[in-house]
């Protein structure tokens, strides 16, 4: 059983830790049978399973509701606990809430009726558009054009590494309009995944898997109110939601480092190593000691910037990227102490610290690679702030 005790820190109010203990006990009892075999049909499941629990209410704003918010550590809470019971569980809820993040943030009503609604009840499915073969942390280097005409913006171009890439029913796609050079040139656009112009270029296979793709957009018209925000807004508008959803990686990578120390914990009490258990060895207790420190520090960064931001932060981005630097890069030690005291079994297919380490991985790559984080957190510390 993971430890429970962090839900009575001051970050957290009792609705959380309700919150926490329903999806724990649902998790338990709704994705131990999933069949991983096929990604894509295992995605459609989990988002159908997690709309009809009720949790993808979590994932968006509700579009009836004029002043609704997302709140920040609800989706950290629901990332963590979803990671530790399932890897592609946490990867369906996280998709849902980045892909639409864009409408919840900055959608008109009628943009919110019509794609939330749906994407809170597990109906549709959502992903965010916006890194290229020649631009994934460098946000503003944009090749994908979007010109006027008339009514309509063309757009041309592509994204790769789109998650859910193939099986989205909708994209949220930032394309450079040029209103100016650079971060105030780009715009960000809802694209219905049937849209002529739009096609699947490639399915990408990586050492998780997971629903990936590379986009090509060729003549791909869509009209002008299919726009979110303002013209040259886009990058403000991904910033935004990167704020937000940043730390909510951090904190599945924290739900896959607490899953290796249950296991770790489980193992090294279990299995005889010269006539007493592998816990009782030194060497084994310090793998432990430090796992369990691993994760209770980040678990105060997680939660740091998930309350600051519930808070009323107009920007976390600081907090954020220590967020997801330390909690990444620390679960990935984790995993790998609790794959060598597993020893042969650790790195066998199929076996639970065997797909934690594949897992794990991607995470201090995507939504900013960590040499990202430190450059963040590096200049916003010698302005000061």
């Amino acid at each position: 059983m993971a430890d429970r005790s962090f839900l009575n820190w001051p970050f957290f109010e009792e609705r959380h830790r309700m919150l926490a203990d329903a999806l724990d006990r649902w998790a338990a009892a709704n994705l131990a049978d999933i069949d991983h075999s096929d990604v894509d049909a295992a995605c459609r499941e989990l988002v159908a399973k997690l709309g009809e629990g009720g949790w993808l209410t979590h994932s968006a704003v509700d579009p009836d509701v004029a002043v609704s918010r997302l709140d920040v550590r609800s989706l950290c809470i629901i990332r963590e606990t979803l990671a530790r019971h399932d890897g592609l569980a946490d990867f369906s809820f996280a998709m849902q809430g980045l892909g639409t993040g864009a409408i919840s943030l900055f959608g008109r009503v009628d943009q919110k009726r019509e794609w939330l609604s749906r994407t809170r009840a597990g109906a549709a499915l959502s992903a965010f558009a916006l890194s290229e073969p020649k631009s994934g942390s460098d946000v503003a280097n944009l090749d994908l054009a979007a010109r006027e005409d008339g009514d309509f913006y063309v757009l041309d171009g592509e994204k790769t590494w789109i998650s859910n890439g193939g099986i989205a029913d909708m994209y949220t796609v930032f394309a450079r309009t040029g209103e100016a050079p650079g971060a105030k040139g780009i715009s960000a656009f809802i694209v219905p995944a049937e849209t002529p112009g739009l096609s699947i270029a490639e399915r990408l296979e990586v050492i998780a898997p997971h629903p990936l793709a590379r986009l090509s957009f060729q003549n791909c018209r869509v009209p002008k109110s299919a726009m979110l925000g303002k013209p040259g807004e886009g990058f403000k508008i991904a910033m935004s939601v990167l704020d937000v959803f940043r730390s909510t990686v951090a904190a599945a990578a924290l739900g896959f480092a607490r899953r290796a120390l249950d296991e770790a914990v489980a193992r090294s009490t279990s299995r005889e190593l010269f006539g007493a258990p592998l816990s009782d060895l030194q060497m084994v207790q310090g793998h432990i000691a430090d796992m369990a420190l691993d994760i209770d520090a980040s678990a105060l960064l997680v939660y740091r910037a998930a309350w600051l931001k519930d808070s009323g932060a107009p920007r976390v981005s600081r907090e954020a990227a220590m967020a997801k630097l330390y909690a990444t890069d620390r679960a990935q030690s984790v995993i790998d102490k609790a794959v060598q005291i597993h020893g042969g079994d650790g790195v066998r297919k199929g076996s639970v610290v065997e797909s934690l380490y594949r897992e794990i991985r991607a995470l201090r790559i995507y939504e900013g690679a960590s040499d990202v984080q430190k450059v963040i957190i590096a200049r916003q510390t010698l302005a000061g702030g």
